[in-house]
């Protein structure tokens, strides 16, 4: 199975003046510019998937949008791919009226196992994110054997996705930066005794050259 993870274009809690809200915002201007350059140079380096999901929130439909309208091909939305502090401790999604005000004020690697987001009340913790983002890889693996899939989602889903990937502890000491529609690209294989996941490549941006 390929696995390709696309992080969303340029989301308005993404600009340097956001004021740090939990909100569920729109892809800006250069960000659907992003999108639709992603959607453009997509066919040229790749076959289409045979699923193309996609995080629920608003940032990654309007970029996934643009993917499949390309490809020619449906949409399968996702809760699991949300972005860390926009579902409950049991997975589900808050619903927009009900998404907590404000992330809480340390970065949630830094203590994975507090609440991500406040008031803390059902709140999922990093951990609670990792385990859903790894329920989720699992999953594609189960489904989707020797298949190419895509995944539109958020940077800390594919941070969340290499924690799960390589293994990693609660406490991460290695930020993996990912730019707005950078590719990521997983594979995984059938090799007894020996590594199943291959890294083909991460944040690749070459469709964004002369745009930003």
């Amino acid at each position: 199975m390929h696995l390709y993870l696309i992080r969303h274009g340029q989301s308005y809690v993404n600009l340097p003046d956001w004021l740090g809200r939990n909100s569920d915002e729109a892809l800006t201007e250069l960000g659907q510019r992003q999108a639709t350059a992603l959607a453009e140079w997509l066919p040229g380096h790749m076959a289409g998937p045979a699923v193309l999901y996609a995080s629920t929130m608003r940032r990654a439909r309007e970029t996934a949008e643009q993917v499949a309208r390309t490809y020619q091909c449906q949409i399968r939305f996702d809760d699991r791919l949300r972005e860390v502090g926009s579902n409950r401790a049991d997975h589900t999604p808050w619903a927009e009226n009900e998404l907590p005000a404000r992330y809480a004020e340390y970065w949630a690697t830094a203590r994975p196992f507090a609440p991500t987001v406040m008031p803390d009340e059902f709140s999922e913790t990093y951990m609670h994110f990792r385990t859903r983002v790894g329920l989720f890889v699992e999953d594609m693996v189960d489904r989707h054997h020797g298949q190419v899939i895509m995944a539109v989602c958020h940077g800390g889903v594919i941070d969340a996705v290499f924690d799960h990937i390589f293994n990693v502890g609660p406490w991460r000491r290695c930020e993996i930066w990912t730019h707005n529609t950078g590719l990521t690209h997983f594979e995984h294989v059938e090799h007894a005794g020996r590594e199943v996941w291959r890294l083909h490549c991460q944040n690749r941006i070459d469709h964004l050259a002369g745009i930003e």
